[in-house]
């Protein structure tokens, strides 16, 4: 059956439609939430991709691609313009070329599902090849070049019907349902008259139901259990300007604004969190003056801490970015996952010095080392990321070990009021729904936000305000699906999805 031909759409609208169909996909995200639309805007991209030549489908791809990082990322050119010091026209050429090699991700999957499986039937490319290809795009987007796994189609459903597959399939799981059923929707819309009739339409239909309605009973299964009681647990949003944050002459005010606000919940909180960097002096220059007189503080009031700062390493001239455990225990992890250009600079030798956004202020950290140990925090143990590190889930889950809870310390400022932030607390969100973990998200000016094992929202603050967040949080211990098998399940599925569409595209060649 050839789609394109019974619609008669041309070379020209069908880019359009494309492009169009990628701008609206961000909309199913935070803070939108318009979730009908992360499976109507993959739908048409399959309806269009599916007589389309290798060349043309990954030009649809590419258009798509476009249209959804150009609208869904287009905070990366806040950042690099207001606090990357290079002007407009260097801001959205970079942010252009971002975008671009982003897009090459769908213009792939378009590309390959047309090459490998020229001749497949509709059923066979919209209900199987499609929904595997475009789901491990997204895995590769999420780890290949240390990876960029934002947008990913699972996350629109955080608050939606499928997320009680998160615990069990992760986000890819859910992005697969979702694609599965973008490619049934256009596999109906293109049945002859629309009829919906005989066994080819009505089995595709219960699968669906069968995958949705499924997530709502799993959703009832518990597979973490409580841990303890209750903590009550403070987050420090300083709300500090960005631009200062590595001015000698703003320091002593950064370090009594959080110092000040922790001072408040002293004795009423079991644990106070900072965000990343929220100290932005090394470790050792303050440890004696500034960390030791907070932690007998603390001590004495009962009330652990844990904080963002740079630390020096031992050799004294590289440095990581950490979060310090203060209190009962003084500890440290160190950030593993860096974030390129903003942390450290790839092909440091030819970039350094072309453009002021290669050269901002602490751009040169080194990852820590693997294997790093949960924090011990209020009598329990805390599995600790650092900004964008919670968007990988599968390295996330790796090191939950016996934690009980998740901390995330984030700068946001970077981003201004864009989407990024409601994007971010999204994807946190998602690591506690996968890992059955509460989250404890704290950023320098918003959103910080408690989160329960659930995935679902405690408590957030207001985004540009000075702010203490406070609420009880119930650690939990067990381990979910996601948990155990990480991303193996899914990767599995996808690759068995994609060798059965490649059979039946043969035998439908040969049929």
């Amino acid at each position: 059956m050839n789609l394109s031909r019974r619609f008669d759409v041309s070379p020209g609208v069908a880019g359009l439609a494309a492009f169009l169909a990628g701008g609206l996909l961000p909309l199913a995200f935070a803070p939108f939430d318009i979730l009908p639309l992360a499976v109507l805007s993959p739908a048409v991209l399959f309806w269009l991709w599916h007589d389309a030549a290798p060349r043309r489908a990954a030009g649809l791809g590419f258009l798509f691609g476009l249209g959804q990082f150009g609208i869904g990322v287009s905070w990366v050119f806040v950042a690099i313009n207001e606090f990357g010091g290079t002007g407009m026209l260097p801001a959205a050429l970079l942010t252009g070329l971002f975008v671009a090699a982003l897009a090459l991700y769908p213009a792939l999957v378009g590309y390959l599902g047309r090459r490998l499986a020229p001749r497949s039937g509709p059923a066979t490319a919209l209900l199987l090849l499609w929904p595997a290809l475009w789901t491990g795009g997204e895995w590769l987007r999420g780890w290949l070049f240390s990876g960029f796994p934002w947008l990913s189609l699972g996350y629109s459903q955080i608050d939606g019907p499928l997320a009680g597959w998160g615990p069990v399939a992760g986000v890819y799981g859910m992005s697969w349902v979702v694609a599965f059923t973008a490619g049934l929707v256009a596999w109906l819309v293109s049945v002859p008259g629309l009829q919906v009739k005989g066994a080819r339409v009505v089995v595709p239909i219960l699968l669906a139901a069968v995958f949705w309605g499924g997530a709502w009973w799993v959703d009832r299964l518990e597979w973490t259990s409580p841990e303890g009681k209750p903590l009550t647990v403070s987050l420090i949003q300083g709300n500090l300007p960005q631009e200062t944050k590595w001015e000698p002459g703003a320091i002593r005010e950064r370090l009594e604004t959080y110092a000040g606000l922790t001072r408040e919940r002293l004795g009423q909180s079991d644990l106070v969190v900072w965000p990343e960097n929220a100290v932005t002096v090394f470790y050792h220059e303050i440890a004696d003056q500034y960390f030791d007189p907070l932690e007998r503080e603390a001590v004495e009031t009962g009330t652990d801490l844990i904080l963002g700062l740079p630390v020096l390493a031992e050799d004294g001239r590289q440095y990581f970015t950490s979060m310090m455990s203060l209190g009962s225990h003084r500890d440290f992890y160190f950030k593993q996952h860096l974030v390129p250009f903003g942390e450290y600079v790839p092909f440091e030798s030819l970039l350094r010095g072309l453009i002021g956004f290669f050269d901002v202020p602490m751009s040169s950290f080194i990852p820590g080392p693997e294997g790093q140990q949960p924090l011990q925090v209020a009598g329990h143990r805390a599995a600790v990321s650092v900004c964008y590190e919670d968007a990988f889930g599968s390295q996330f889950a790796r090191t939950l070990q016996n934690a009980t809870l998740l901390v995330n310390g984030s700068n946001n400022a970077w981003y201004g009021d864009s989407l990024a932030p409601h994007q971010h607390l999204q994807i946190s969100r998602m690591r506690a729904l996968e890992t059955g973990r509460p989250m404890l998200r704290a950023t320098t000016n918003g959103i910080s936000a408690l989160v329960d094992a659930r995935g679902r929202l405690l408590a957030t603050s207001p985004q540009f305000e000075r702010y203490v967040l406070t609420h009880r949080v119930q650690p939990m211990t067990g381990t979910t699906p996601y948990g155990l098998w990480r991303n193996l399940p899914v990767l599995i599925w996808l690759l068995a999805g994609t060798g059965i569409a490649l059979v039946l595209s043969r035998k439908f060649a040969h049929g």
